[in-house]
């Protein structure tokens, strides 16, 4: 390359080949010339690479009338479409994909890539981890964004300057802050942020959130100091009174790692771990209720407590950082075949819940057996996936049929059955603004959401598909808003100080109203998911990191 040539090409890119003189045009095609002879990389028509970048990809393939400035760092497995820019001192790393017409300002970093998080190595030894991220057409990405891995953005979309983007964008939203929050709809100008303004939150409700998390931090200890029987090595209760069972130790650990961001301290990590560990039964890979009678000679999946053990013993070694020490192998043994049949013979017209919560545990065994390398049947996960998306009604987005007057069972039969498949394995979700259509219209039941009516299960089993949807749609965003919004402000008022939360707001439900560890646990996380809806969850300072967990848990292959 000519070293006397222009150095404003070399940051303004896009007026290399309108004033260029002839010898530089010739020394920019030897410079491509040089980069295409290496393996896997394309160069499109006119486009422009400055040799003052440092350009070390695996792969690259960059489109026509596309161009990357000095001092950009790009390496691994990139692929950019037609005219786009990365703009100088930008950094693009890892397994990236952009659409056309991305345009990325200065000082930006996209990162496709991570490392692992072990305790046990030090941070540079650490493995490197990649998901990768996407960008779709005609993003406008501002000055110093950092944009993290597993990041989808969807087209026409905005980065502001500065945002940190730790979660999929939307197509046409405006995002900013750290973390980027939705500001509004590219489309709708100021009338969409005066609308946001009114349903979503302000200050007052982002103080009443770190409010009510304090609270819950300071409250933490005692809440689970009651629920530990210390008898006989002792075990954990949902709340006193009752008797230990599996879950309530699961709950336990989930609400410590929220809220203290460590185990409980009734037990040593190490123990809590080892207790967790012995109670999955090696030939079936299932964990049975804490001594019941001929528990292991009735174990079978589908059938009772350790059909959601599956979830909260899983989950819980997971956040002890560990796994199920045997594969699941009910699961595992299960061919392409015997899983379709076993979807049909499912009670989708009477039981929806039912349905969906089976295949919730299907996935999620699928989930650990894969963790454990253990990949079951060959083409068992592909069935599931087949068999789920050619029978979802197309005109609600849901799976089952409702009864005359109430969508209460589809709905959260949806929940569950989303949290173990698409949720879990971060695939989108099929005909999704129906789906919002439908969760709405069900969100407007007074029987299940008006004042002092919910219960944990049915306003989880709203928030989350809402949440789900979108980030894959900006459908009735103003209408998700505004219940969140009222469920949200209800919710907080609901803490009982050194207690927790009961599962039922409602006073006639019983003990279900009385504060218990799965109250507790499932409110705190449907707490964060409202708030998140809203784009204000960061005030809470905690994330829910098991069962509820909002990232997907793992990323299938693409071919």
């Amino acid at each position: 390359m000519n070293s006397q040539h222009d150095l404003s090409y070399d940051f303004s890119p896009w007026t290399f080949w309108g004033a260029a003189p002839e010898s530089d045009r010739e020394a920019q095609h030897e410079y491509q010339k040089r980069l295409a002879e290496r393996d896997g990389v394309s160069v499109g028509e006119r486009a422009f690479l400055s040799p003052l970048a440092c350009i070390a990809p695996d792969t690259l393939s960059i489109g026509a009338d596309s161009f990357i400035a000095a001092h950009a760092y790009v390496t691994g497995t990139i692929d950019i479409g037609d005219d786009c820019t990365v703009n100088a001192f930008s950094v693009v790393r890892g397994t990236v994909t952009m659409g056309d017409g991305v345009r990325i300002g200065a000082h930006t970093s996209i990162l496709g890539f991570n490392h692992s998080m072990d305790p046990a190595e030090p941070v540079f030894k650490q493995p490197l981890t990649s998901k990768g991220i996407t960008i779709g057409d005609d993003v406008w990405i501002g000055s110093n964004v950092v944009v993290l891995d597993g990041v989808t953005v969807g087209s026409h979309a905005v980065l502001a300057a500065g945002a940190v983007v730790t979660k999929d964008v939307p197509d046409w939203s405006v995002v900013g802050g750290n973390p980027a929050r939705r500001i509004r709809d590219r489309r709708d100008g100021s009338a969409a942020a005066a609308a946001d303004h009114k349903t979503g939150p302000d200050g007052g409700l982002r103080a009443a959130l770190a409010t009510f998390a304090d609270a819950a931090r300071a409250d933490a200890p005692g809440i689970l100091a009651r629920s530990w029987m210390p008898g006989d090595g002792g075990r954990y209760v949902d709340r006193p009174g009752v008797i230990p069972t599996v879950r309530a130790h699961c709950d336990a650990i989930e609400v410590s790692d929220l809220l203290l961001g460590s185990v409980p301290p009734q037990l040593s990590s190490d123990q809590h771990r080892l207790r967790l560990e012995a109670l999955q039964d090696p030939v079936t890979g299932l964990v049975p209720e804490l001594d019941g009678p001929g528990a292991l000679a009735g174990l079978r999946f589908g059938v009772g407590a350790a059909t959601y053990h599956v979830l909260s013993v899983g989950y819980a070694l997971d956040l002890l950082g560990s796994r199920f020490q045997h594969p699941i192998h009910a699961v595992a043994t299960m061919g392409p075949a015997e899983v379709v049949d076993s979807l049909k013979s499912l009670p989708w017209r009477k039981e929806p819940w039912e349905s969906g919560a089976w295949v919730d545990a299907w996935g999620t065994a699928a989930y650990w057996n894969l963790a454990r390398e253990h990949a079951g049947s060959p083409g068992s996960l592909e069935a599931l996936f087949g068999w789920l998306l050619t029978q979802v009604n197309p005109a609600a987005g849901t799976w089952g049929a409702p009864n005359d007057d109430t969508r209460l069972k589809v709905v959260n039969g949806y929940y569950r059955l989303t949290r173990g498949t698409f949720a879990q394995f971060g695939l989108p979700l099929p005909h999704v603004e129906r789906l919002v259509d439908t969760v709405l219209e069900h969100s407007a039941d007074a029987r299940y959401f008006g004042p002092d009516r919910q219960n944990a299960c049915n306003v989880l089993d709203v928030v989350h598909p809402l949440w789900l949807a979108s980030k894959q749609t900006v459908h009735r965003r103003h209408d998700m808003n505004a219940w969140a919004l009222t469920q949200l402000t209800q919710a907080l008022g609901r803490w009982r100080a050194g207690e927790g939360m009961g599962f039922s707001a409602a006073p006639e439900s019983g003990s279900q109203h009385v504060p218990s560890l799965q109250g507790t646990e499932m409110w705190l996380a449907i707490i964060w998911y409202l708030a998140d809806l809203l784009g204000c969850a960061e005030a809470l300072g905690y994330r829910p990191r098991g069962v509820h967990r909002p990232e997907p848990a793992f990323q299938l292959p693409t071919l």
